[in-house]
């Protein structure tokens, strides 16, 4: 049974297991990425935490168990001068995976494991942050914002329709009064006065004019 036993086999013993992922930290510490197999990339994370974590305690006794670990002493003293600088900051979380897809031959799914530096996982942070303090800020403003546009509009609105009523119900009522005035004016004035007129002309001038030359002749 394998109880109290963590960690994969890899279809390895275990110091082919422990000499391969020897090598493989020691690669990484010197070149900061190292393309591998998924499955393993996630197996060598552990033995980078620790690394990584001896380096920024910094004392003699860290330094004797890297160097158990990494054999080359520069790759070893490299990394005890980056570390507290590159990785102060932060508390785990010092390797990036990036899949690269299948490997041709066997399919086995390819990984790009590298290095993280402290401002990338600083911004990383700070991006996730932001979006929710953005969002709590929205629900308080928008209320107050839209509060006058909304009340404007409605007090607006009945003031123009009555004053526009009332226009237009004073222009239409003193209209057909004006005219029932004008029209019969205008047609009887004319026909009265000029009916006289004309019979008094022709009829009545004559005969006076007439009757008194005749009454002098005779």
């Amino acid at each position: 049974m394998r109880h109290r036993k963590s960690g994969i086999k890899l279809n390895r013993t275990a110091s082919h297991r422990k000499a391969m992922f020897r090598n493989m930290v020691t690669s990484l510490f010197k070149h900061e990425r190292i393309q591998t197999t998924e499955v393993k990339a996630k197996a060598l994370r552990s033995w980078v935490d620790h690394l990584v974590t001896l380096a920024k305690r910094g004392d003699l006794h860290a330094r004797r168990q890297a160097l158990s670990i990494v054999r080359e002493k520069n790759v070893v003293h490299k990394l005890f001068e980056d570390a507290p600088k590159r990785f102060g900051s932060i508390s785990g979380g010092y390797t990036r995976i990036v899949k690269l897809g299948l490997r041709k031959g066997d399919a086995a799914p390819m990984s790009l494991l590298e290095l993280v530096t402290a401002e990338s996982a600083g911004a990383s942070k700070t991006k996730k942050k932001k979006p929710a303090k953005a969002k709590g800020k929205k629900p308080a403003v928008a209320p107050e914002a839209a509060s006058p546009s909304a009340e404007a509009p409605a007090k607006a609105g009945p003031v123009e329709s009555t004053e526009s009523a009332e226009a237009a119900a004073e222009a239409e009522t003193p209209a057909p009064d004006i005219q029932e005035e004008v029209e019969p004016s205008a047609e009887t004035a004319p026909a009265e006065e000029t009916e006289p007129k004309a019979g008094a002309d022709s009829i009545d001038g004559p005969t006076e004019a007439s009757t008194e030359e005749g009454k002098k002749e005779d």
